[in-house]
């Protein structure tokens, strides 16, 4: 009753005139970015993040969580409208949604689409309602030896399961853990990496990081394939925008599948909602295989409606793991963890102790969210689809100046536009050569934080390495890691063997490659 308590005190925070447009503009903004294809959530967070460094911390978080959620509606529009995925977390959604687009029902195919979406968010958010304070409580006795296990997790997770690649992977991985050391040493004082330049002696800030590999090298790579992107024929939806009852009937058990495989994953850092999507999708067509007479490859909705729940769920418990724990599960996440920490505050169980104002309305926000959404999708997705109409050139150069604007804002120092322009060129080569940009991001967030907890480790048992493998909790942590990894060397040598010709293994393998990699 204590919790529903003060989820009635954060819905009476998150019911503000203020607040309520902070949802409003969230969820719009990420609905927009998401559409257009090669843009995300990851971008949209990063560069608003210099932006709302004026706002009230609730009001900024409020918005980032709009735009988190938005972005996987918007993916969905241009994954069926135009088989071409804005994230890697749309593909599996493509294979049955843009086949029923075809079939002349792609009305049908976006209704599917967000009513699951709002189904897997807002189950996920009842859950969280009951289990971030659990979860808070479980990491207050969470050491230093903890704390490092729960990095380790998150780096070897991200950097090897979810890539195609494990050894760019890592390579990514080491990146971001590099620049995140640049600086005078907090400990003993030493300047490391900085070329003796005062410039370096802070570090390079992580807002220039995430603008500059997320958004200006985003920027860059399209701008150099322009002339060899092919104009897709957008299909215009006709007809009912609403599900009849056999469609209900034959889409309900798949939401609630998808949901249910979804929501584990929103605390494991395995890159997002990746995994969970590709794992619905499987499970619906082995269970439509068994059928007199299967339905899949023709547009199924079964297809379209699992991997989007299960999207939606994972994103909704990830952002109690990042409450609760302060482990980020993909890149979004993690930009959101690096704007908490700008604002002062650390996730965990203090942050439900000393903002509790905060959390709550946060979390009440997530079911504004949801229909704010569902709202906005149902009768509106083809208006979404239009922004697809925007030349390129334009809307890219305005990212750019906007990237510009956003550093020299925050720093005031023509030397970080000028860092921007690297980490931009750096972005850039990262992409053509497909190496994945969420580990780089998540090891320079929680490269610190690694790093302090095996100090503090180390310190506190006089350099007895030890101790970090002598608490049940790390032992725990390193054991589901170890499963994890297990599970994804097996799926891996299974793949390999899988017959090459198999349609839907070359269109898995084109997709990830071309779009996980980009996050």
């Amino acid at each position: 009753m204590d919790v529903l308590a003060l989820l009635g005190e954060g819905f009476a925070g998150a019911l503000t005139w203020q607040n309520l447009i902070w949802v409003l503009l969230g969820c719009v903004l990420g609905t927009a970015v998401g559409v257009m294809p090669g843009l995300g959530s990851s971008m949209a967070v990063a560069l608003l993040l210099p932006v709302t460094f004026s706002l009230d911390p609730t009001a900024a978080f409020i918005m980032f969580s709009g735009v988190y959620f938005g972005g996987l509606f918007g993916d969905s529009i241009t994954g069926i409208l135009l088989n071409t995925p804005g994230q890697a977390s749309a593909i599996a959604s493509t294979f049955e949604g843009h086949k029923m687009a075809l079939n002349g029902r792609a009305a049908q195919a976006l209704a599917t689409a967000a009513i699951g979406a709002f189904i897997g968010g807002i189950v996920a958010s009842v859950l969280l309602v009951f289990f971030a304070p659990l979860l808070a409580d479980l990491s207050s006795s969470f050491g230093p030896a903890e704390f490092f296990a729960l990095a380790i997790f998150a780096f070897a997770a991200t950097s090897s399961v979810v890539t195609d690649n494990a050894v760019k992977g890592l390579a990514s991985l080491f990146l971001g853990l590099g620049i995140a050391v640049i600086g005078v040493d907090g400990v003993s004082g030493a300047p490391r990496f900085t070329l003796d330049s005062p410039n370096l002696f802070d570090g390079i800030s992580l807002v220039t990081v995430t603008v500059g590999i997320l958004a200006l090298g985003e920027v860059i790579y399209v701008a150099s394939l322009e002339r060899h992107i092919s104009n897709k024929t957008m299909i215009r939806p006709t007809g009912r925008p609403w599900l009849s009852r056999k469609e209900l009937r034959e889409a309900t058990p798949a939401w609630l599948r998808g949901t249910a495989i979804g929501l584990p994953f929103g605390v494991i850092p395995a890159g997002g909602s990746e995994i969970p999507t590709f794992l619905a999708y499987g499970i619906e067509k082995r269970l439509d295989a068994r059928r007199t007479k299967p339905r899949f490859g023709t547009g199924a909705i079964r297809g379209l409606a699992a991997p989007e729940a299960a999207g939606n769920s994972t994103t909704g418990m990830a952002m109690g793991s990042l409450l609760a724990l302060g482990l980020p599960i993909s890149a979004t996440a993690a930009i959101m963890l690096a704007a908490f920490r700008q604002y002062g505050l650390q996730p965990g169980p203090l942050l439900f102790e000393r903002a509790p104002d905060l959390v709550w309305a946060l979390i009440a926000s997530f079911f504004l969210a949801m229909v704010v959404l569902l709202i906005l999708n149902l009768p509106f997705a083809m208006l979404w689809a239009k922004l697809l109409l925007i030349p390129r050139p334009y809307l890219y150069a305005s990212i750019a100046v906007f990237c510009g604007l956003g550093i020299y804002a925050t720093s005031g120092a023509t030397f970080d536009l000028l860092m921007l322009l690297g980490i931009g060129l750096l972005g850039f080569l990262l992409r053509t050569n497909d190496y994945p940009l969420a580990p780089l991001i998540i090891g320079m967030v929680l490269g610190p934080l690694a790093e302090t907890s095996l100090r503090d480790a180390a310190m506190s048992a006089n350099g007895d390495l030890t101790t970090l493998v002598q608490s049940p909790i790390a032992l725990a942590i390193y054991a589901v890691l170890a499963v994890v990894l297990v599970f994804a060397i097996r799926n891996r040598v299974v793949a390999r063997r899988a017959p090459a010709d198999s349609p839907d293994r070359e269109s898995v393998d084109a997709g990830g490659q071309r779009d996980a990699t980009s996050r």
